[in-house]
């Protein structure tokens, strides 16, 4: 068995990427019989009505077949819905990490650089090392904003292919503002990537820059809206770039079962539009809850959750206190620097926000 291992192990250091092995997969804690308030998820389910007629248009669905290729249905469920200008065009993926990862692929090469704000979500980072990119992290200052001269220089002298700028940001919840991503689309070489992720939960919409810039690609996501079961991110641009990057996407890629999924939702979008104007309704009585605790920095948000700063050393205390009791949130004590002693927090239902504020209370007093 000893010889085995040995080469077993000799053969992941010959063909495995040094840069592979020295990262881990990303975790995802086992959440069974938690209040989940981890992973900006939507609390509420559909109506018994709207899930009885889904249940009936499942049932119907012939599994032995490959999915249509190209979702027909959902993207014009998706034209219905959300403003697009003409001559934008729109991809799917599997969720919003495929599509980075399309991105990626579509303008590596030698030297090719992947640029981002620090803190931000980490699938830029990672996906930079998956397809053997340099990634560039600008550091935000220590109220999460982007210091646009450091920003711009940093462009200057890195030149990247591609820049991603989540807005609102994950996972502090900020915006960027219209000036600072005007001056960096302007000033960037290659691509710059609008993450709307949690647009819906804030009234900032970049969907019309298209129009204006022929660097922008606007990337969003159901994941956040009540749909993250499905894996379904949408990725818009001008269709010569949308060309490329599609020559990309695996066959198949959006099985039939999500693809009749997102096209039903789609036809009842208003009710997860309500559920999000809910969600953010939510967000300004659990900020207000949570900026009554005196040890507690609470952070503006835009998206469906809070970033809060525990007083020095007690984040991974407190996660663990409230992971006891049963309810998760997200530790990001030592993920990063800017983030020592922080948590994030999922705006829930009332009730979810209540048990969370309870336990609080038991576990800061």
């Amino acid at each position: 068995m000893t010889d085995f291992r040995d080469k077993l192990d000799e053969q992941i250091v010959r063909w495995v990427k040094s840069d592979i092995r020295k990262i881990g997969a990303y975790h995802v804690p086992d959440s069974d019989g938690m209040i989940k308030l981890d992973a900006m998820e939507n609390p509420f389910v559909w109506p018994e009505k709207m899930q009885q007629e889904w249940a009936a248009l499942i049932s119907a669905a012939h599994v032995n077949r490959y999915p249509h290729p190209d979702a027909p249905e959902v993207k014009a469920g998706i034209q219905n819905v959300f403003d697009i200008p003409e001559g934008v065009d729109l991809m799917l993926g599997n969720g919003s990490d495929e599509l980075i990862q399309l991105i990626a692929m579509a303008v590596n090469g030698d030297g090719r650089k992947i640029l981002a704000p620090e803190p931000s979500f980490v699938m830029y980072k990672m996906v930079a090392q998956f397809v053997g990119m340099d990634y560039v992290g600008v550091p935000l200052n220590d109220q999460f904003e982007i210091n646009l001269e450091v920003m711009l220089r940093t462009i200057e002298v890195e030149k990247p292919a591609v820049i991603f700028l989540a807005q609102p940001n994950n996972p502090t919840g900020n915006l960027w503002g219209n000036e600072k991503l005007r001056r960096i689309l302007e000033a960037a070489p290659g691509l710059v990537v609008i993450d709307e992720a949690y647009t819906a939960f804030t009234e900032a919409d970049y969907m019309s820059w298209l129009e204006d810039f022929p660097n922008l690609l606007i990337m969003r996501t159901f994941s956040k809206v009540g749909l993250a079961g499905l894996r379904l991110g949408m990725l818009f641009g001008h269709e010569a770039w949308i060309e490329q990057i599609n020559k990309l996407r695996l066959p198949y890629n959006i099985n039939s079962l999500t693809q009749m999924t997102a096209a039903f939702a789609l036809q009842h979008y208003d009710v997860l539009t309500n559920q999000t104007a809910e969600i953010v309704r939510q967000r300004k009585q659990l900020s207000a809850s949570l900026s009554a605790f005196g040890s507690l920095q609470v952070f503006p948000s835009e998206a469906n959750f809070i970033l809060v700063r525990t007083a020095p050393g007690q984040a991974k205390s407190i996660h663990e206190g409230l992971k006891n009791i049963g309810i998760l949130v997200k530790s990001l004590d030592g993920s990063h620097p800017a983030l020592n002693d922080c948590l994030r927090i999922n705006v829930s239902s009332s009730e979810e926000n209540q048990l969370l504020v309870n336990a609080l209370t038991s576990l800061l007093n």
